[in-house]
């Protein structure tokens, strides 16, 4: 009887776990709206807001001389790639834009990449091919973050979140990217967010 009440309670411990999966739902938290960009991307290749139209993607902002949080910000990022692999979602790009143009040519941006082990590089794009003064403009218009080059060092002042960006160009929710990530949480959003919105 007692294993009978105890392979009962399994069930039913089970049937909520999955219940509440299933009955997960996308929730929006920002609406910031991307204002259009036209870039070059770590391969030399010209992409643009109209490029990841279409499906959702993952943005972040870094530059390879960065002595703190860059680094892990990356690394971060390629685990939740390694998180939507398992998942199975395939539908999705990283963009990465380069606070430190003057210096993060495309070649740099390539160099610093192929430091750390990624799912599917076909995924990633780390951007440059602009100025100071637009990137400080762009990341505070279209994700409200702060971009800053100090009057003195080299050591670019920029947030560390995370940013979800809907099929339409619209940022939706932001993530801690350097410390307690939530790498599951971002996977299953990106992958509810495919499933809802473009029904795949």
């Amino acid at each position: 009887m007692k294993k009978k009440l105890i392979g009962l309670f399994g069930i039913l411990i089970l049937s909520v776990v999955l219940s509440a999966c299933s009955n997960y739902k996308f929730k929006a938290d920002t609406e910031y709206v991307i204002e259009d960009f036209t870039v070059t991307n770590h391969k030399g290749e010209e992409v643009s807001l109209d490029t990841f139209k279409g499906k959702p993607w993952l943005a972040m902002f870094i530059f390879t001389n960065c002595t703190t949080i860059c680094q892990p910000m990356t690394f971060n990022m390629t685990e939740i790639q390694a998180a939507l692999k398992e998942r199975g979602v395939e539908d999705y790009n990283i963009v990465g834009f380069s606070v430190d143009p003057a210096n993060d040519t495309p070649e740099v941006l390539s160099g610093y990449l192929s430091h750390f082990t990624l799912t599917d590089e076909s995924k990633w794009n780390l951007v440059t091919g602009y100025d100071q003064k637009w990137i400080e403009q762009f990341a505070l218009n279209s994700f409200k973050s702060l971009v800053k080059m100090p009057t003195e060092g080299d050591q670019v002042i920029h947030g560390s979140s995370f940013y979800l960006v809907d099929e339409n160009g619209v940022a939706v929710k932001s993530y801690a990217g350097s410390e307690d990530v939530p790498v599951d949480t971002i996977a299953i959003d990106i992958e509810t967010l495919i499933e809802e919105r473009l029904g795949k």
